[in-house]
Protein backbone atom coordinates (compact mmCIF):
# COMPACT_ATOMS: atom_id res chain seq x y z
CA UNK A 1 0.00 0.00 0.00
CA UNK A 2 1.30 3.74 -1.05
CA UNK A 3 0.12 6.97 -0.13
CA UNK A 4 0.60 9.92 -2.39
CA UNK A 5 0.70 13.56 -0.84
CA UNK A 6 0.43 16.45 -2.67
CA UNK A 7 -0.84 19.52 -3.18
CA UNK A 8 1.65 21.60 -0.36
CA UNK A 9 3.73 24.85 -1.55
CA UNK A 10 4.07 28.54 -0.57
CA UNK A 11 1.21 30.49 0.27
CA UNK A 12 0.48 34.39 1.93
CA UNK A 13 -0.95 34.40 5.31
CA UNK A 14 -4.45 34.46 5.16
CA UNK A 15 -4.33 32.36 1.84
CA UNK A 16 -5.82 29.10 1.39
CA UNK A 17 -4.39 25.91 -0.24
CA UNK A 18 -6.42 22.11 -0.86
CA UNK A 19 -4.04 18.91 0.12
CA UNK A 20 -4.86 15.74 -1.67
CA UNK A 21 -3.78 12.27 -0.37
CA UNK A 22 -4.38 9.12 -2.87
CA UNK A 23 -4.05 5.29 -0.99
CA UNK A 24 -3.13 2.73 -3.43
CA UNK A 25 -2.65 -1.12 -3.91
CA UNK A 26 -4.27 -4.20 -2.82
CA UNK A 27 -7.06 -1.97 -0.62
CA UNK A 28 -9.67 -4.16 0.44
CA UNK A 29 -11.51 -1.36 2.64
CA UNK A 30 -10.17 2.26 4.76
CA UNK A 31 -11.57 2.42 8.22
CA UNK A 32 -10.40 6.37 8.35
CA UNK A 33 -7.92 8.62 7.03
CA UNK A 34 -6.25 11.61 8.35
CA UNK A 35 -3.52 14.64 8.10
CA UNK A 36 -1.27 15.17 10.91
CA UNK A 37 1.34 17.36 10.98
CA UNK A 38 5.14 18.64 12.56
CA UNK A 39 5.72 22.19 12.74
CA UNK A 40 9.66 22.26 12.29
CA UNK A 41 11.27 21.49 15.60
CA UNK A 42 7.97 20.24 16.96
CA UNK A 43 5.95 16.99 17.62
CA UNK A 44 3.86 15.43 15.02
CA UNK A 45 -0.12 16.51 15.93
CA UNK A 46 -3.52 16.47 14.74
CA UNK A 47 -4.81 18.03 11.82
CA UNK A 48 -8.01 16.26 11.03
CA UNK A 49 -9.61 12.74 10.55
CA UNK A 50 -12.18 11.38 8.76
CA UNK A 51 -14.41 8.03 8.69
CA UNK A 52 -15.49 5.60 6.31
CA UNK A 53 -18.90 7.05 7.25
CA UNK A 54 -17.80 10.51 6.78
CA UNK A 55 -17.87 11.37 10.56
CA UNK A 56 -15.04 13.80 11.43
CA UNK A 57 -12.62 15.17 14.37
CA UNK A 58 -10.15 18.29 13.91
CA UNK A 59 -7.28 19.45 15.93
CA UNK A 60 -8.08 22.55 17.90
CA UNK A 61 -6.19 24.72 16.31
CA UNK A 62 -7.35 24.22 13.16
CA UNK A 63 -11.10 23.89 14.06
CA UNK A 64 -13.26 26.63 11.37
CA UNK A 65 -10.26 27.02 8.83
CA UNK A 66 -9.51 23.38 7.58
CA UNK A 67 -12.05 20.99 6.63
CA UNK A 68 -11.56 17.25 5.41
CA UNK A 69 -13.51 15.91 2.71
CA UNK A 70 -13.15 12.18 1.34
CA UNK A 71 -13.91 9.69 -1.53
CA UNK A 72 -13.63 6.46 -0.28
CA UNK A 73 -14.26 5.10 -3.68
CA UNK A 74 -11.01 6.86 -4.83
CA UNK A 75 -9.31 5.74 -1.57
CA UNK A 76 -7.92 9.69 -1.41
CA UNK A 77 -8.66 12.06 1.13
CA UNK A 78 -8.56 16.35 0.57
CA UNK A 79 -7.46 18.84 2.77
CA UNK A 80 -9.18 22.19 2.60
CA UNK A 81 -6.95 25.06 4.46
CA UNK A 82 -8.13 28.46 4.64
CA UNK A 83 -7.40 31.69 6.98
CA UNK A 84 -3.56 30.15 6.89
CA UNK A 85 -1.61 31.76 9.59
CA UNK A 86 2.33 31.25 9.77
CA UNK A 87 2.37 28.76 12.61
CA UNK A 88 0.28 26.25 9.48
CA UNK A 89 3.71 26.23 8.87
CA UNK A 90 5.13 22.28 9.13
CA UNK A 91 5.07 18.73 6.91
CA UNK A 92 1.44 17.74 6.16
CA UNK A 93 1.08 13.94 6.57
CA UNK A 94 -1.27 11.84 5.46
CA UNK A 95 -2.45 8.13 7.01
CA UNK A 96 -5.08 5.65 6.49
CA UNK A 97 -6.30 2.52 8.70
CA UNK A 98 -6.17 -0.10 5.92
CA UNK A 99 -7.70 -3.63 5.43
CA UNK A 100 -5.84 -5.52 2.70
CA UNK A 101 -7.29 -8.33 0.53
CA UNK A 102 -5.54 -10.53 3.49
CA UNK A 103 -7.74 -9.66 6.39
CA UNK A 104 -4.39 -7.71 7.58
CA UNK A 105 -4.59 -4.10 9.34
CA UNK A 106 -2.30 -1.32 8.92
CA UNK A 107 -1.72 2.37 9.73
CA UNK A 108 -0.39 3.17 6.32
CA UNK A 109 1.52 7.35 5.96
CA UNK A 110 2.37 9.07 3.33
CA UNK A 111 5.83 10.86 2.48
CA UNK A 112 4.82 14.06 3.46
CA UNK A 113 4.19 17.79 1.58
CA UNK A 114 5.58 20.87 3.33
CA UNK A 115 3.07 23.85 3.23
CA UNK A 116 4.94 26.98 4.22
CA UNK A 117 2.95 30.40 5.60
CA UNK A 118 4.72 33.31 5.30
CA UNK A 119 4.46 36.38 3.14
Amino acid sequence: VQLQASGGGLVQPGGSLRLSCAASGRIFTIHHMGWYRQPPGKQRELVATITSSGSTDYGDSVKGRFTISGDMSKNTVYLQMSSLKPEDTAVYYCNADIVDYSGYRTLDWGQGTLVTVSS
